[in-house]
């Protein structure tokens, strides 16, 4: 497989997971499933076979068309990031092998000759030395040669590939022995692991081939909502929801996009510009709050209470002010969290959507049939806001934060508690100046600011008034590009 070809794949798996179609495990088994001879064709073919499934026609020929987007816009980025790697070499180099970036790293050939000290400390110096690299997740898989996601992207980081003694090693070798003790008992185990005040949330997993290891690189520091990609208009909207001393705000995606991140600076704004009580629960807790205006109680899944429901159930007892749910999974969490945002808290969480429409279906599919009016109701009321959020690559070698807000207007309310959710949408396309947008909206913005290239936008467009707005100001800049260039000649 050459590089121009693994790109194009890997180009095309970020496309799926920034649409929300799959999430990285998928991509993965997706790949696996079309054996070494992968092309972007028949992994497109494998994708498909398994979104379509339960689909009806009309669907389908939809996804069909949405699918031939992503292909396209996975060819013309791969194409792009191809280009000036050829100028700089003749030969492309061949998948898995090294990244120049990545040749400082400690040496993985050595795993067998080290002691268990040395080996942690070769884990401690990697983690350091990636998050210095930009990279956001490390894995170490049996069977496979350790990689990173940068940007989006996979990359390979070594071309050693792990034994089944090297990765249970290397993977253990942070361990206690009664984490580990944990993990052998039920296979999976989750924990915060904290490096010389540098935090990774860590999952380990048993499968086939042995046990596997993912790394998320936890941010040093709350960044500002400017600086995770919100403009500064949205900032501001996003602020005034804060200011509400009761209801329900969610801050929703899919997996990877920075939900936890933006929980973070909510929380730290709250801390901030208020004198409350705040409980958090969170599985793992990822970024420490030190109490600043607000006292701040953290509390962790596994370590200081069983589960989510269980811990906002008892939060209601608690005396707090401010709620934040890590992440709200299932029926009883959900319905905790509408009564507690009722009953004069301000409660924040997050879910596994891709839009405002879609969040609030989620949350009425949990509940009976015959509860779902009454829910519909409540959230009516309860709902503060919903802010949606990707990470897409924006054509430049980067990622950029896209997202939609959606306020609870009195329009709103009223859709909600009609069943109308499809109606959203709309909504908050004709809404911009009370706070809302949409997807098309934010990132039309980001391209007139120059954040994103008009390649890496269109696929993620679906209002074709946006993307004749888009086109026109992109063709009005090429002419002005090259009429600039004929006056310098």
């Amino acid at each position: 497989m050459t590089e121009s070809s693994w790109k194009e794949l890997s180009a095309f798996a970020q496309y799926l997971q920034g649409d929300g179609l799959a999430s990285a495990n998928d991509c993965d088994a997706w790949l696996a499933e079309c054996g070494e001879d992968a092309t972007l064709e028949s992994f497109a073919q494998v994708a498909l076979n398994h979104l379509a499934e339960g689909r009806d026609d009309s669907d389908v020929q939809a996804l069909i068309a949405r699918i031939q987007q992503l292909i396209d816009a996975a060819v013309g980025q791969a194409q792009a990031q191809v280009q000036p790697v050829a100028q700089a070499q003749a030969q492309p180099q061949p998948v898995g092998s090294t990244t120049a970036v990545y040749h400082s790293l400690p040496s993985f050939s050595d795993i067998a000759d080290l002691s268990d000290a040395e080996l942690a400390e070769k884990m401690r110096v990697m983690l350091s030395s990636l998050r210095s690299m930009g990279c956001s997740d490390f894995h170490l898989d049996a069977g496979a040669a350790p990689f990173v996601r940068r940007n989006l992207a996979v990359e390979r980081i070594s071309d050693y590939v792990l034994t089944e003694n090297d990765a249970q090693r290397l993977n253990f070798s942070l361990l206690t022995d009664a984490q580990k003790a944990d993990f052998l008992e039920h296979h999976d185990f989750g924990y915060a692991l904290e490096l010389g005040g540098e935090r990774f949330r860590v999952a380990l997993m048993d499968t086939k081939s042995g046990v596997c290891g993912s790394y998320r690189l936890v941010a040093r520091e709350v960044q500002p909502l400017e600086a995770l990609g919100f403009l500064p208009e949205d900032s501001v909207a996003i602020r005034r929801l804060l200011d509400y001393n009761n209801g329900l705000i969610l801050v929703t995606g899919p997996i990877g996009a920075g939900k936890t991140t933006t929980l973070a600076r909510l929380t730290d704004l709250i801390n901030e510009k208020r004198h409350d009580h705040i409980i958090s629960i969170e599985d793992p807790i990822e970024i420490v709050h030190q109490s600043k205006n607000c006292q701040v109680t953290q509390r962790q899944i596994g370590k200081h209470t069983v589960s989510y429901s269980r811990a906002l159930k008892a939060a209601l007892r608690e005396d707090p002010d401010v709620i934040i749910i890590g992440e709200m999974r299932d029926l009883e969490t959900i319905e905790n969290a509408i009564t507690a945002s009722e009953t004069g808290h301000l409660v924040i969480g997050t879910l596994h959507t891709s839009d405002a429409g879609n969040t609030m279906n989620r949350i009425l599919d949990v509940f009976p049939p015959n509860q779902q009016p009454q829910i519909r109701a409540m959230t009516s009321v309860s709902l503060r806001g919903i802010i949606c959020q990707k990470l897409i690559p924006n054509g430049m070698g980067g990622v950029e934060m896209i997202y939609e807000i959606l306020l609870n207007s009195m329009a709103v309310a009223n859709l909600i508690s009609d069943g109308k959710t499809f109606q959203l949408q709309s909504t908050m396309a004709v809404s911009r100046k009370q706070g809302m947008c949409t997807f098309d909206q934010c990132i039309l913005e980001k391209f007139m600011l120059g954040r994103i290239t008009r390649d890496a936008a269109l696929p993620y467009m679906s209002d074709p008034a946006n993307i004749e707005q888009l086109n026109r100001h992109w063709a009005v800049a090429q002419a002005q590009a090259q009429e600039q260039a004929k006056r310098k000649h």
